[in-house]
This record gives C-alpha cells, sequence and structure tokens, in this order.
C-alpha cells in the first residue's frame, strides 16, 4: 500500500520519500512472495465496486511500465449453498459469473463436495505480487521519490515532512496502540502443479468467509493456505511456518486439487493485520495519514486503497 501511494503522490507531482525498514524484498510482512488471489467475487456490492476501481489502476501501471502484472485464469468459489458465494454481489454489479457442475469444476482440476456448489468469475486470477511491487516503485522513482531501504523510523514527529502516509502494516500497531487490530502469522505451502495454471480456488465457510484458499505460483505450479488461522504473532518476532497448519493445507489439496502432488515442496509465513469488520483503515490524523489493517484481502486493493492515500495526504 505504501509502494502505491508513492506512485499516486508521484504522478501527480509530489516530493515523494520512501522509508522501508527493512530490505525492499523482505519476507517479515505481508507483501512478499510471487503471487496473490485477484477477484471480483465479494458478497457485498461495494468491495466488488472497489474492485473493478482497482483493476483500472492495475491497467494503468501495466501501461506505465510495460509489465504484465495480472494473470486471469479465473476464479472458482466452492462452498456449501448459493447464498454463502459472491453470486449476489457479482449480480448486483453486472459482473459475468456462473455456476458450474461438479464436471465443469473437475474439468477445471477442482472436485467439490457432494451437495456443493462451484461459482466461477472468469475475471479472477492472480496479481503477480513482487512484480507488482517492483513496478510501484519503479513507476514513482521515474516520477522522482526516493526509496530508502533500510531506513527504519520509530518517531513520526521526527520526519522533515508535510505530511506522513502510514503503511506500516503489522506494526502499524506500534503508532496508533487505539487502532482495534489482530496481528496473526499466517502459514502457506507449496505444491507441484503441472497441468495449464489452476483457476484461483476459495473454499467459503458458512459465513461466507474464506476458508481453504489455492492459486497459481509461477515456480512450483500451486500455492495454498488457510484464511485466518494462523495464531497471533509480535511483527517483529521471527517464525517458521506451522507444521501442524502445513498439514491440514495438505489434506485439503489433496482432496479438493487431485491434479496437484499434495506433499508440499516448502512452506512460508506471512503476517495478517486485521481489525474486528476486517475492512481497511484509511485516514488523516493531523498531518499523519493511515493505511494499514488490510485483514488478509488487501492486496488485489493496491491501485485503488493508494490513490485514496494520496487524496489524503493532499487534501
Amino acid at each position: 500500500m505504501g509502494a502505491a501511494a508513492a506512485w499516486q503522490l508521484a504522478r501527480r507531482g509530489a516530493e515523494v520519500v520512501v522509508h522501508e525498514q527493512f530490505e525492499l524484498e523482505h519476507a517479515r510482512g505481508s507483501s512478499h512472495g510471487r503471487s496473490r488471489i485477484v477477484r471480483l467475487s465479494y458478497p457485498d456490492p461495494s468491495w466488488v465496486r472497489l474492485a473493478e476501481e482497482a483493476r483500472g489502476g492495475w491497467a494503468e501501471l501495466e501501461a506505465e511500465t510495460g509489465r504484465t502484472l495480472l494473470e486471469l485464469h479465473g476464479l472458482v468459489e466452492v462452498a456449501s449453498s448459493p447464498e454463502v458465494t459472491s453470486a449476489a454481489g457479482l449480480t448486483a454489479e453486472g459482473v459475468e459469473h456462473r455456476f458450474l457442475s461438479p464436471e465443469e469444476a473437475r474439468a477445471l482440476g477442482i472436485v467439490i463436495p457432494d451437495g456443493w456448489v462451484a461459482l466461477h468469475e472468469p475475471s479472477g486470477g492472480i496479481a503477480r505480487a513482487d512484480l507488482a511491487l517492483a513496478a510501484f516503485l519503479d513507476a514513482a522513482r521515474v516520477r522522482g521519490a526516493r526509496v530508502q531501504e533500510r531506513s527504519p523510523v520509530d518517531d513520526l514527529d521526527a520526519l522533515d515532512a508535510d505530511v506522513v502516509v502510514v503503511t506500516a502494516g503489522a506494526w502499524i500497531g506500534r503508532f496508533f496502540p487505539d487502532l482495534p487490530l489482530k496481528v496473526t502469522r499466517e502459514s502457506v505451502a507449496f505444491f507441484r502443479y503441472d497441468a495449464p495454471p489452476l483457476p484461483s480456488v476459495v473454499e467459503l465457510d458458512e459465513r461466507s468467509a474464506h476458508a481453504f484458499f489455492a492459486l497459481h505460483d509461477p515456480v512450483h505450479g500451486l500455492k495454498a493456505g488457510a484464511h485466518h488461522a494462523g495464531v497471533e504473532a509480535y511483527p517483529a518476532a521471527v517464525a517458521d511456518p506451522d507444521p501442524a497448519l502445513v498439514a491440514r493445507i495438505a489434506a485439503w489439496v489433496s482432496e479438493r486439487l487431485p491434479l496437484a502432488d499434495s506433499s508440499p515442496l516448502g512452506a512460508e509465513t506471512c503476517l495478517y493485520t486485521t481489525t474486528p469488520d476486517e475492512c481497511f483503515v484509511l485516514e488523516r490524523r493531523g498531518r499523519l495519514v493511515i493505511g494499514s489493517a488490510c485483514s488478509g484481502h488487501g492486496f488485489k486493493f493496491a491501485p485503488a486503497v493508494g490513490e485514496r492515500l494520496a487524496n489524503l495526504a493532499l487534501a
């Protein structure tokens, strides 16, 4: 989100300095890795509209940098009933989708339980996360932004700036302890998948919340995880993936995605910083603009969030 905000601010002629406490490609936060799910599928039409807005921003960034950042192999929601899926939100916004038969789902490499449904959104897929982060920052640099690695900020008041945009992820509570946030360390695993790229897969629970997910990985073929399944964590601590959780993810892959080799090739962690309602915190307090707490589903919205943060900064 900070990289997206830097791009938007630099486009508008602002003098921008980006401070990154670690190196740019570090794996201790929430934005590292090769891929993230992109989708328009949300039960709430307001989220569908924000996702559509972000798509326009992704297209602008791709055109500006000459890089392909989204790979749209489709998305399939697996759920116990149609009411649990995003069908209502997609219908309200006129987004193409349809329910698949079990045979059609299996043809895509997905096995659904008896009596369950599979909703297909052709416009879903992945964002190439590492390439996207580099594209945001490179596009900002072209317009004069300075990016400083290994430049931790401990005192916001000490920064010589008219406005400070704080996109500190799991560290945001250090600066704003009043925010109601929960930080968890999540585990994802990688699997060999030699078939053509699988659509992104999201399995929903009875609250229409994500339970498990899978998506294309450019190296191994498949990345999978359990959503909001990790334990509370202190962001400065470093910990290995949870073996029990990796085993649960592998069992789910074996059951739902039979074309994958369900023996994990590796695993890694990432941090979720979550608000009670899983909405984002985008607000201004004096000269400080807060952009954080993306609740485990923010990456796809980065261009739209960056624009909102730039609007707040320049207001």
